[in-house]
């Protein structure tokens, strides 16, 4: 009996000594917490959620707000996506894609929309409901200044190549744009006289926008795109691999990204058949967004290390492999730019670097183009069975 009383009485200690340290831990772990909570809320890292939440001070990347006050809120902060060995093959690079495609109205362009429109607004420039916009475009800008004039209020009238898409030409009539086609052959240059013109004839209410110049696009790349690649990237990228279409997208990321790494390449992309970056003559092509023509005065060539040439088939066939092997559903110029990474990546000295690549928009604008047309004739053709 004095056994089992002791042996009783030595479990119990035990048990009220294991009570206690699991009272002790519980109060240490709630005391810890709410001190790092505290040193988190007062520190310059972290600012309390208020429109778009955890921002960090002095940076101008910010988390999508749960709820946004306009769809202009929501564009940027686009994610990096790593392409698998299934699209690699022999390439011994690490290749990360940035979709652009994510943005509201699925191009890199809605950047630079917001951008010249919200900063013409800052300087007293444009008064929505009164100026009438007029820009040049090859579809994607155009789209991108279709759903921020609609936003906010403003007619916009644009001209385009008669040889841009015809899904980029409804979705332009859909946003409530107003759309003057110029001939193929005389290419972007035929696009901006006409603008041109058309801005003149609407007198002082009228403004050109003019993206090819206009500093206001490099900039936005400059304060967002470049620094959403360092901050995903955890500063740790070799290769910048972007198309040049008007060189806002490539030189903004060179001037962010460049001092903060100076052995950063950045490589441009132009096609082959429209070779004017390498000192070749102009030419039609079939990579819709990138090779003007001319060199825009956006494109800083002084940032650029190295000008590759792509040829439209193989844009086509390597976005054709990125919906079927990857499930990236994008256009043309996402293939030259995918197309690049990867015969960059394939270079021996290239060996486990990391290539940051663009994917400026999304592939369902060029369905009725040479990228999907034989799907298209395909799916035409089909019957209903019974």
């Amino acid at each position: 009996r004095d056994k089992w009383i002791k042996a009783n009485r030595r479990r119990s200690h035990t048990e009220n000594q294991t009570l206690t340290i699991r009272r002790d831990r519980k109060a240490t772990n709630m005391l810890f917490a709410a001190l790092f909570l505290s040193a988190l809320a007062m520190s310059d890292a972290f600012v309390a959620p208020a429109g778009r939440a955890f921002t960090k001070k002095g940076s101008s990347i910010a988390a999508q707000p749960k709820i946004a006050e306009s769809i202009l809120d929501l564009i940027g902060d686009t994610p990096l996506v790593k392409l698998s060995s299934k699209m690699l093959g022999d390439c011994k690079a690490e290749i990360l894609c940035k979709l652009e495609s994510s943005n509201p109205a699925n191009s890199v362009k809605d950047r630079i929309a917001l951008s010249m429109i919200n900063e013409a607004e800052a300087r007293g420039d444009i008064i929505p409901g009164k100026t009438v916009l007029v820009e040049p475009t090859s579809g994607n800008t155009g789209i991108g200044l279709a759903m921020v004039a609609a936003s906010k209020g403003y007619k916009l009238v644009l001209t385009m190549p008669e040889s841009m898409s015809m899904e980029r030409r409804a979705l332009l009539r859909a946003f409530g744009a107003d759309l003057v086609l110029t001939q193929a052959a005389k290419g972007m240059g035929g696009a901006i006289s006409k603008a041109e013109e058309l801005a003149t004839s609407y007198g002082t209410e009228g403004y050109m926008l003019q993206q090819f110049n206009n500093p206001d696009n490099p900039k936005i790349h400059r304060e967002t795109t470049g620094p959403e690649i360092w901050n995903a990237c955890d500063g740790k990228l070799d290769i910048f691999v972007g198309g040049v279409g008007t060189g806002g997208t490539i030189t903004g990321c060179a001037q962010y990204l460049k001092p903060l790494n100076p052995a950063i390449q950045f490589i441009a992309l132009e096609p082959v058949e429209s070779p004017v970056m390498s000192g070749g003559k102009p030419g039609p092509h079939k990579i819709q967004g990138i090779g003007a023509g001319f060199i825009p005065g956006n494109c800083d060539t002084s940032l650029i290390d190295e000008v590759i040439q792509i040829s439209g088939e193989d844009a086509m066939s390597t976005a054709r492999e990125l919906a079927t092997k990857e499930g990236i559903f994008c256009g043309i110029s996402s293939g030259c730019a995918v197309a690049a990474a990867l015969r960059v990546g394939s270079r021996p000295e290239n060996a486990g670097k990391r290539i940051v690549c663009v994917i400026p928009s999304f592939g369902e604008r060029y369905l009725s183009t040479a990228l999907f047309q034989p799907i298209l004739d395909e799916v035409s053709a089909m019957k209903g069975v019974a």
